[in-house]
């Protein structure tokens, strides 16, 4: 401890652990990413297309073409774990590309366990500065 001439502390006693502050910056850092419009849209896709939430859930969220591809998909819900006691499909991952000024093409990867999806969708910035979902796209989504 660390005492100044009047026998109090001048400050208090400083951190070594080096680990914490690199933690505490990558966990920071991916709650900045997940507050992307790509995540948040890809995690409503999830829950709709594993049939955990219904497809009318993504009305206002979805454009006609895109709400009629879910409507199409979500009754087989490819997305939802097989057995039970099957892992719950979470997004692992989402990337984008940006070919213009207010469109997002952007896929997320799906794992459920050893299970891995892929899951492409296109976001369009609408004229009510609102971000909305323009088309789905599930790899390999056959149906039964």
């Amino acid at each position: 401890m660390h005492r100044t001439r009047s026998g109090l502390r001048s400050a208090p006693p400083r951190r070594t652990d080096t680990r914490r502050p690199a933690a505490d910056l990558a966990a920071r850092r991916r709650e900045r990413e997940r507050q992307h419009p790509r995540y948040w849209f890809a995690e409503r896709l999830l829950l709709t297309l594993s049939g955990q939430r219904p497809v009318h859930w993504m009305l206002g969220y979805a454009l006609g073409p895109a709400y009629d591809q879910l409507a199409e998909l979500a009754p087989y819900a490819p997305l939802r774990p097989a057995p039970p006691g099957r892992a719950v499909p979470v997004v692992s991952r989402c990337g984008e590309f940006r070919p213009r000024p207010g469109v997002i093409e952007a896929y997320a990867r799906i794992t459920s366990g050893d299970r891995l999806r892929a899951l492409a969708f296109r976001l369009e910035h609408c004229p009510d500065l609102r971000w909305r979902c323009s088309a789905v796209e599930l790899g390999g989504a056959g149906r039964p």
